[in-house]
């Protein structure tokens, strides 16, 4: 295995480990913090929130895009279908992932974050929850199809690379 193929399948884990954890959210975790009470709700989703941001978390979630970056440029070849699959994978996660995330779901978050839940009436935790869950879930959802595409394209890449198609 050479050092493209290693970057090429170390791109392939983090893609995986990405949409894995998206994918989770969306069929799993979304459900059951969905069957909360508004202020049980949204306390959980602060936890997460706050311990999402871990180092194990930013090595995925910005290793992913980086290696993407990185593989298209090592597997640079205008006449390869396998580049541009690799290009396609790295615009949809930087689009429907990395930018998604940013400037939609890490905004929600900052918001709740900033919400004081225990002084906060009943109503105001209604109405924050509705102001956050359906709009969260709603772009978690996009960042669940738009890693999923990015996996699909890696191997699909994989899949080439082993029947020597290109």
């Amino acid at each position: 295995m050479n050092f493209q193929e290693i970057i090429l399948a170390t791109t392939i884990v983090l893609a995986a480990l990405m949409a894995g954890f998206f994918f989770a959210y969306s069929f799993s975790v979304n459900d059951g913090l969905r069957k909360l009470d508004d202020k049980a709700y949204l306390s959980a989703m602060q936890s997460i929130n706050k311990e999402v941001l871990n180092p194990t978390f930013f090595i995925c979630f910005f290793g992913a895009l980086i290696l993407l970056v990185l593989s298209a440029v090592l597997y640079f070849d205008i006449r390869s279908p396998k580049w541009y699959l690799i290009v396609l994978a790295c615009v949809i996660y930087a689009i429907g992932v990395f930018m998604v995330t940013g400037v939609k779901n890490v905004p929600l978050n900052n918001e709740l974050a900033a919400f004081d839940i225990d002084r906060a009436p009943g109503a105001a935790l209604k109405n924050m929850r509705n102001h956050f869950e359906d709009t969260w879930i709603f772009w978690n959802s996009i960042r669940t199809l738009a890693s999923f595409l990015t996996l699909v394209c890696l191997i699909i890449v994989v899949v080439f690379m082993q029947l020597e198609l290109v």
